[in-house]
């Protein structure tokens, strides 16, 4: 669960996180209202979206008054952005955050994570702040600083007065940075976080440390434990918003096949053979082992209310969700819609021979694949290898037999 800036900022000022006077708007008056309560400028004025990179895609302006405030609102909000990281459909902007500026001296990089090589949290820190990780990774591999944390101990003094000396921070910000850095590990632990990271971190000319900005990310496994932060959720689209009201797991993709597996290693193969036979899916819907007839209705529903869904894949190995129960709710889904397009079928496990007969008597339209390989060529021959089939490992479908030779 991805947190705006604004949503983290809410979260680092509960533990004591020092972060610059601010607050969200939704309109180019209620930006001008912030502006008013601040006071004096000058102001910064940024776009609330899930990306970094805001600022080189003109989402982050600086606005010297009031007024200047309005305007820059005026031009972020409702805005398409365009960021390294929204990929190039960008993201619609619905709010600005509005802070008072700051004259900065010296910028930092500061962020915890998990380290799934150790199942550690990692403290990272870089003295060049302002960077993305990245790029700090690639150039200046030796600037990064990174310091594994035991989590029955939890962050100790030693390793806060280490980062703080490795960082050549002055001697008398160590109070003020070993209080910001507490913080920042009681919001992780504290929220369940996957990530908090805050770049950058800045001392002012008056010999000051804000988090000038704040990115976190919660675990979905956790959010049952922070009913107080679940209203913050904001999906990126309205077919993950669906999904969720379901508890599926959803993601919209570019391609045209829809896609609808059980089991996330499953999905992610399922995807690579619909990639092998040179179409790209449109979807990842995972329905989860113990899924019912009626969310793999509301499953296949959601896939089809994609309009550049042009074929439909179902690939269920029957454990705990049987092969007759997907059936059920597949055919009770089409009967319901007007389905134009084709549906292929791959069962496997419990109950397949039970599934794979309820298919067969629907009189639906229906091919049931008897395996992968059928699945492939169905999907080779359909007309929907968008990419001519370039880059595709010809060898590997050639050993399938799907590509005569």
């Amino acid at each position: 669960m991805k947190l705006h800036e604004y949503q983290a900022k809410v979260l680092f000022a509960r533990e004591g996180v020092p972060v610059p006077p601010g607050e969200v708007a939704a309109s180019p008056e209620e930006a001008g209202a912030v502006a008013d309560k601040l006071g004096h400028g000058p102001f910064i004025v940024k776009a609330q979206v899930h990306a970094g990179g805001r600022g080189k895609g003109g989402g982050i302006k600086i606005a010297e008054d009031r007024d200047a405030v309005v305007e820059k609102a005026s031009k972020i909000i409702g805005m398409n952005l365009v960021t390294p990281q929204t990929g190039p459909q960008g993201r619609l902007v619905h709010r600005v955050l509005v802070e008072r500026a700051f004259s900065i001296e010296k910028e930092y990089y500061l962020a915890i994570t998990i380290d799934r090589t150790t199942a550690r949290p990692v403290i990272l820190a870089s003295a060049a702040g302002g960077m993305e990780i990245e790029e700090i990774v690639q150039s200046k591999p030796h600037l990064l600083i990174t310091e594994a944390i035991d989590p029955v101990l939890g962050l100790m003094p030693y390793q806060m007065r280490s980062f703080f000396y490795q960082l050549n921070m002055e001697p008398a910000l160590g109070s003020s940075f070993s209080s910001l850095l507490s913080g920042l590990y009681q919001v992780f632990t504290k929220y369940d976080c996957s990530l908090v990271e805050v770049n950058p971190l800045v001392v002012t000319k008056d010999k000051k440390i804000f988090a000038l900005d704040a990115k976190v990310d919660v675990d979905d496994n956790a959010r049952f434990r922070h009913k107080d932060i679940l209203e913050w959720r904001e999906y990126e689209n309205t077919w993950e918003e669906e999904a969720a009201r379901y508890r599926l797991n959803y993601i919209r993709l570019d391609g045209t096949v829809g896609m609808m597996v059980n089991g996330a290693g499953m999905a992610m193969a399922t995807m690579d053979a619909i990639d092998l036979a040179g179409a790209r899916p449109a979807n990842f819907l995972d329905v989860g082992g113990g899924a019912n007839a009626e969310a793999v209705a509301n499953g296949f529903r959601l896939i089809l209310s994609d309009e550049r869904v042009k074929l439909v894949l179902i690939n269920i190995f029957g454990g705990i969700l049987r092969c007759d129960v997907l059936a059920e709710g597949v055919i009770n889904a089409v009967s319901e819609l007007e389905v134009k397009v084709p549906i292929v079928v791959r069962l496997e496990g419990t109950n397949k021979e039970k599934g794979t007969e309820l298919l067969a008597q629907s009189d639906l339209n229906f091919t049931v694949a008897r395996d992968m390989k059928e699945v492939t060529s169905v999907i080779a021959n359909s007309g929907l290898a968008d990419r001519a089939r370039k880059g595709i490992k010809r060898e590997a479908l050639a050993k399938l037999s799907v590509i005569p030779e």
